[in-house]
């Protein structure tokens, strides 16, 4: 899955669970300042973001995350890890 792939399945999920409107889903967005996303919804994404690897998603491989970007950037590390 490429960073694109995983960018546009964030914005899905994003849109369909937090109604959130995609145009604000930008890679620079900040989880918290821009999108409102607090720590009980962060929960709720990395469950819904465990299908894309197939496995378990260690919350403290979120620790640094605070943009989309970052969002992407870990998935893509932990799917090119796991394909290793």
């Amino acid at each position: 899955m490429t960073k694109n792939e995983l960018f546009d399945r964030i914005v899905t999920i994003l849109h369909d669970s937090f109604e959130i409107a995609p145009e604000r889903i930008v890679p620079e967005a900040r989880l918290y300042d821009d999108l409102d996303i607090d720590s009980i919804d962060a929960v709720d994404l990395i469950v819904q973001l465990k299908p894309l690897l197939g496995r378990s998603l260690q919350p403290d491989a979120f620790k640094s995350v605070r943009t989309i970007q970052d969002i992407v950037d870990v998935l893509y590390g932990l799917i090119r890890d796991q394909a290793a």
